[in-house]
């Protein structure tokens, strides 16, 4: 054991070596954050679940506000962060707008946690 000696008491110096390991750097750290943060929310988890759940992969705003009991602002507020966050993609069409689950998102958020 290699103990280094400071102010008289023994100390394992390996305790104070970094680790070789890759970590992650301050910024993919702060862009994989903006993911959890996004689903950190019961209603837009909630919302992930209802598009998820569609037989055609993707839900119309319209669709969305009676089964979440909120007002339409509220829910495109949530959809919103979803989207800045890069779980749901927005497709507008006419007067509306259709969200579906970016592909491959789901196995992204496994791996990020996996990979720590």
């Amino acid at each position: 054991m290699n103990l280094l000696h400071t102010a008289g008491t023994a100390v394992d110096a390996s305790c104070c070596v970094p680790s070789d390991k890759p970590v992650l750097g301050i910024e993919e750290a702060q862009r994989k954050a903006l993911v959890f943060k996004a689903l950190a929310d019961p209603n837009r988890l909630r919302l992930l679940s209802i598009v998820k759940a569609e037989d055609s992969g993707e839900s119309c705003v319209c669709d969305l506000t009676e089964p979440l009991d909120l007002g339409q602002p509220t829910v495109s507020h949530h959809l919103k962060i979803l989207v800045e966050a890069g779980i749901l993609h927005r497709e507008k069409r006419g007067t509306w707008a259709y969200y579906s689950l970016v592909p491959g998102v789901m196995d992204d958020i496994a791996g990020i946690l996996a990979a720590l």
